[in-house]
């Protein structure tokens, strides 16, 4: 993972019943509605994650995870719920959206509602599908997305400067701090520079947020691959010139996450029984390095800056989401808000310790289950028992 901000703009709050949604997004022609149809063609039983409504271009997805099943098979679990992550097909960005060209503000209202933007940038060829700028530039799309998004957030941020300009004539402390952050927000999206790429103090960064403004949500550019380019040997060499093009191209974008994906080919692979899958595969030599779609939901993650932990029983195996740094009444609230308002202690301990250890039992009678407090800082991986 790339370094991160001193301090983030767009902070995930996960309640008891949110899942995580993130926008595919991109110029037309560029592979976002079959990346879409790829990830969302194994449907998951949403009836276990509450309050959440499934519109048509909305697809739940889960998050591929061996340890949730190991976890469940060492338990016999009659239950096993992984985490997911709402993927939202977004119609194909333009030139002036900001404008209001294509659809416009409607489109950018559909981003804004999202906590994560996957950009899919084209790198494909084709004589069947027109680039919509005529020749295929990763570069110069990434350039176009970014410009819409840094226009839009500019109109906004201009209009509430107007506001506090006013507001700050009163000379009252807030609304002169609130000038300055704005001034300096409004010099940034000037700059043509996205608001994520900034460092703020945590007093502006309150300022930022309250604006819902579309440059300062994660970002993950998911470079669209021909079926050929990801073969052994050929994959790891194109993966690396497109980094290396991206980095030297955007140095202020170094916190943005990467991946490769060919589309065509996981909507193939999706149609397929998974040792069918495994089988293809082999067969088209694909690279070990490429994960396609397990990797698009780890950058996910990563641009969140989240973590999984579990809790298994007999009766539920379950994988739950938590922002890095969440100590463990805060994991408990995840679970139920009881346990974070309640909370006495926990027991915790890594999961695959709990498996090599054969069980709960085992593992406190040989001292590797940890007895925690409240300023227990939860780490990716481990499994919990909240004590109330």
């Amino acid at each position: 993972m790339h370094g991160r901000l001193r301090m983030y703009v767009h902070q995930i709050i996960l309640t008891s019943h949110s899942v995580l949604s993130i926008g595919i997004t991109g110029l037309p022609n560029v592979g976002k509605s079959t990346l879409f149809k790829a990830l969302t063609k194994n449907p998951v039983d949403v009836s276990n994650y509450p309050f959440c409504t499934i519109d048509p271009n909305v697809g739940v997805v889960k998050v591929p995870d061996e340890r949730i099943e190991k976890l469940a098979g060492q338990f016999n679990s009659k239950k096993v719920i992984p985490t997911v992550v709402e993927f939202h097909d977004i119609a194909g960005l333009v030139k002036n959206a900001a404008k209001g060209e294509g659809l416009g503000n409607a489109f950018l209202s559909h981003i804004r509602r999202t906590d994560a933007i996957c950009e899919v940038v084209r790198c494909f060829t084709s004589g069947d599908i027109v680039h919509v700028e005529g020749t295929v530039n990763p570069r110069r799309d990434i350039e176009i997305i970014h410009l819409e998004l840094i226009l839009a957030d500019l109109d906004i941020a201009a209009k509430s400067l107007e506001k506090a300009l006013a507001d700050a004539k009163s000379g009252k402390p807030d609304h002169v701090k609130r000038k300055a952050v704005l001034e300096k927000i409004v010099a940034t999206l000037e700059k043509g520079k996205i608001l994520s790429s900034f460092s703020w103090t945590d007093d502006e960064a309150t300022i930022v947020k309250e604006l819902g403004l579309l440059t300062t949500k994660p970002i993950i550019i998911a470079f669209n691959l021909a079926e050929e380019d990801i073969r052994a040997g050929t994959f790891e060499s194109i993966a690396k010139e497109q980094e290396d093009i991206f980095r030297t191209s955007f140095p202020d974008l170094r916190h943005v996450e990467l991946t490769f994906i060919a589309t065509k080919l996981e909507l193939e692979l999706s149609e397929l029984a998974p040792q069918e899958a495994v089988e293809y595969r082999r067969e088209f030599d694909i690279s070990p390095d490429y994960k396609g779609i397990h990797a698009l939901v780890e950058k996910g993650y990563d641009a969140l800056n989240l973590l999984t932990f579990f809790t298994t029983g007999e009766d539920e195996t379950r994988a739950w989401t938590i922002t890095r740094g969440s100590t463990a009444p805060q994991a408990g609230g995840r679970i139920h808000s009881d346990f974070e308002d309640k909370f006495i202690r926990a027991e915790v301990i890594h999961w695959d310790t709990l498996l090599e250890m054969g069980g709960w039992a085992a593992a406190r009678e040989s001292g590797k289950l940890k007895t925690v407090g409240r300023e227990y800082v939860m780490r990716d991986g481990d499994v919990i028992e909240i004590k109330i």
